[in-house]
């Protein structure tokens, strides 16, 4: 026990020194990256069609998330690797998605007479789905090809249950739904980057209560929430510059592959409550705008536009507000989506012997 004491605190430590040095690296860092944005003109374009009060953001530096990208790969790489090969998947992820962000970003920013300035949405789709599931068989195929998950995850109130080969389809939806549904949350100055920080640290939390404990996956959380927590130095209203597809894709696909190595990915919808709302709005609202096209001729709509948080700033709501509003109901959800995790880990925690003594009891925790 005594040892297992000492790992455990030094891999906290480890964990809270890495938040540290990925929070103080990434704040210099960003500070360097908007001022060669503003030099080299990579500027946020803003929609035409969306709240008039966004037009004063035109031309705000972009492309942001590149550095939480790269110091989380590069103290990753550094302090949470060697011998911890596991962690190699999320950074894989993590550098994918950056990669084809960034690609998308630069695309938008210099080829403005396309329609769709970056990748259409086919050719994305098809990249991402095309990582994730590759991500997917690591995840569940045997060592030494995989990281021999088998299809496990848990239930809370309920289990630990095996679905097998279907993991795979659900893994690769849950890291595509996850980066689409955080680089829609990027629309709002800090929005994105909030709910990305509580998402992070309930998974730090929820990796280091679990049963066993993975303190690796825990110390990974806790550098993106360093980092994140920097990008939001720069980011609050009004933001000096955004993440853009290069931070959001990276960073939603990595926390969706955090949830599913973590085999809590059915609390993903609790803890990215704000993410699962957001891209919620956009489903329907184009689901209901086709239907009604068809059915009556014209296209109607349910929000006065989506994502969600424009709705909101269309109806009275300022930016702040809308923000603010959403990050307190996120962290209420991550909460509870730690609850959820705790009580799935006190189900498969063993009793105690009832003839302990008192004071051994009382320390375990036991009545």
């Amino acid at each position: 026990m005594d040892i297992l004491r000492a790992v455990l605190i030094q891999d906290v430590a480890r964990a809270l020194l890495l938040a540290a040095a990925s929070f103080g690296l990434t704040l210099v860092a960003e500070g360097w990256w908007i001022r060669f944005a503003r030099t080299h003109q990579i500027g946020k374009r803003i929609r035409l069609d969306g709240p008039q009060s966004h037009m004063a953001k035109m031309g705000t530096p972009t492309m942001g998330g590149i550095v939480i990208v790269l110091i989380v790969v590069i103290l990753t790489v550094l302090f949470n690797l060697v011998d911890r090969w596991s962690m190699l998947l999320p950074l894989v992820v993590l550098i994918s998605f950056g990669i084809l962000g960034g690609v998308d970003d630069w695309l938008s920013l210099t080829n403005s007479k396309s329609k769709t300035h970056g990748f259409t949405a086919s050719h994305k789709l098809f990249l991402m789905v095309s990582i994730a599931f590759l991500a997917s068989l690591a995840l569940y195929l045997p060592s030494p090809f995989g990281l021999k998950h088998f299809g496990l995850v848990r239930v809370p109130f309920v289990g630990t249950f095996n679905i097998g080969i279907w993991f795979i389809p659900f893994a690769t939806f849950t890291i595509v739904g996850t980066s689409n549904a955080v680089n829609l949350t990027d629309g709002l100055d800090s929005l994105a980057g909030w709910s990305l920080t509580l998402a992070f640290a309930a998974y730090g939390v929820m990796t280091f209560l679990s049963e066993p404990r993975l303190t690796n996956l825990m110390v990974l959380n806790f550098t993106l929430v360093g980092a994140c927590a920097a990008f939001l130095w720069y980011n609050a209203y009004p933001a000096q510059v955004f993440m853009g597809d290069t931070g959001s894709l990276a960073l939603g696909a990595v926390l969706g592959v955090v949830a599913l190595q973590s085999q809590q990915w059915l609390l993903l919808p609790v803890v990215g409550i704000v993410f699962v709302t957001e891209a919620l709005s956009v489903i329907i609202q184009t689901s209901y705008f086709k239907w009604t096209r068809f059915r009556f001729g014209e296209g109607r709509r349910i929000f006065k536009m989506a994502p969600l948080h424009h709705h909101f700033e269309l109806i009275g709501w300022s930016q702040t507000q809308v923000t603010q509003r959403m990050v307190l109901i996120g962290g209420i959800a991550a909460l509870v989506g730690v609850s959820l995790a705790l009580t799935l880990a006190a189900e498969n925690t063993p009793s105690l012997p009832t003839n302990l003594p008192p004071v051994v009891m009382e320390r375990a925790g036991g009545k």
